[in-house]
């Protein structure tokens, strides 16, 4: 049935290789969605904690990003592959999430409870959800399978730009003497973090307008266009291709949803507690209203910052050797390489060796944003494309929803409340996914 499937997608896609120039061009949208999930990852834990969160609030409170994603993306993969618009296929959500992106990056420094940034959250997160797979399906669409691994892992160059920029951006506007690292708001938000969120909002909408306007869509051949119009639409025709096409899944995509058990259940982690390591290992605090805290908060940007800028800097070698050594190989040294950095970072008391983790996590962080995908690309049907890749990023989701769930619980017994305890556990976690990558053997092509 998925060959039979995969011979008709031959024909949907025009497989005509593009030059590097219009690979960046296509894929620079996604320089726009990571910023505001940069923003996302470096901000939310702080901004919980100003508006009064405790520490063992801030997985619950962060339920948004997994149910969401859960929810939305794959339903809105099924709808873009019945789509047959004359502005496109997939561009239509890019653009409907970026607009809903940009208004929440707007709101969200407004908060004035913890409730009200969660709700704003949920919207934010299901916007950039609109976006997200679309983009991917989009991507694979318009590239021929030699070409996957590059355009996967150019995504991976503009998410380690993207969330760079979205780091950095307060520490350059206090470099600058703009605003001051203790000027705060009346909800004790600092002006800082304004200020990159405002930013978020016009490069969120502007680089996917710029995709937009750059790179058209591969035209669906007339046959394919009747053949969509001819199929049952409505939600429960949508809940019925989902269900279907985990019946055929491919066996790449059901090994890697063991790898992403463990490697996004840490990754979560990792996010909303590295703010509480800093703090805790380097500034020696745990007040939330301490300069301290704030500086812990700016170090956090910086290193996420960091280990973005070596995901942008190996992107395009990573994308090499997936071509020389297998993806699965160069995801397995990655992984490995990333957990083991994750265990040694709360060791750290100088900020000034902090580089040495955020080597290695950086490293790990670009092949999880590129290689995977490249590996599944080659083994899905072109006309279900964003279909699988919606149900993959709910292999991404659900160990984040469990994390939400379950950490609080192993946050308070097992780790002692303590955050460079939870920072270590997170490493672990995303090795022993390395070492899972070692089960997909045969089922993956060599790209």
């Amino acid at each position: 049935m998925i060959v039979a499937t995969e011979k008709k997608a031959k024909s949907i896609s025009s497989g005509i290789k593009l030059n590097f120039g219009a690979i960046i061009a296509m894929n620079f949208g996604f320089f726009g969605i990571q910023y505001s999930f940069g923003l996302q990852q470096t901000n939310m834990t702080p901004i919980y904690s100003y508006l009064g969160a405790n520490a063992d609030q801030i997985p619950l409170l962060n339920l948004a990003g997994p149910m969401t994603g859960l929810l939305v993306q794959p339903i809105i993969g099924a709808m873009s592959d019945k789509t047959t618009s004359r502005f496109g296929r997939r561009r239509p959500y890019f653009l409907i999430g970026a607009i809903i992106c940009s208004i929440c990056l707007f709101a969200m420094p407004y908060s004035s409870s913890v409730w009200m940034a969660a709700s704003i959250l949920w919207i934010l997160d299901a916007g950039n959800n609109i976006t997200m797979e679309p983009y991917r399906a989009f991507v694979s669409d318009k590239l021929p399978p030699e070409q996957h691994a590059l355009g996967f892992l150019t995504q991976s160059f503009f998410t380690g730009l993207g969330i760079t920029l979205a780091n950095l951006t307060p520490g350059i506007l206090i470099t600058l003497g703009i605003l001051g690292i203790n000027d705060r708001s009346s909800n004790h938000i600092p002006y800082t973090t304004y200020a990159a969120f405002f930013i978020g909002g016009i490069v969120s909408i502007g680089s996917i307008m710029f995709s937009c306007l750059t790179t058209k869509e591969a035209p669906l051949p007339d046959a394919e266009i009747q053949r969509i119009k001819q199929l049952p639409n409505g939600v429960a025709s949508i809940f019925k291709d989902i269900i279907a096409a985990f019946k055929v899944m491919p066996i790449t995509m059901r090994k890697l949803g063991i790898v992403y058990l463990f490697n996004w259940y840490g990754m979560f982690v990792y996010w909303q507690f590295i703010t509480l390591c800093l703090a805790k290992t380097i500034y020696k605090t745990t007040d939330p209203a301490s300069d301290g805290f704030a500086s812990a908060q700016l170090l956090t940007g910086t290193v996420n910052g960091g280990y973005n800028v070596v995901t942008f800097l190996v992107a395009f070698p990573l994308a090499f050797f997936a071509r020389k050594i297998t993806s699965r190989k160069v995801h397995f040294l990655s992984l490995v390489l990333g957990g083991l950095s994750l265990m040694a970072l709360p060791t750290v008391s100088n900020p000034g060796l902090l580089f040495i983790p955020i080597i290695g996590l950086g490293i790990a962080w670009a092949s999880m944003m590129g290689t995977p995908y490249a590996m599944l690309a080659g083994s899905i049907p072109k006309e279900k494309t964003g279909i699988f890749m919606g149900i993959l990023n709910m292999f991404i989701v659900l160990p984040m929803l469990l994390e939400t769930i379950s950490f609080k619980y192993i946050y308070r017994y097992l780790l002692q409340y303590n955050p460079g305890n939870a920072i270590l556990f997170a490493g672990v976690l995303i090795a022993i996914s390395g070492v899972m990558v070692l089960s997909i053997k045969k089922t993956e092509s060599k790209l």
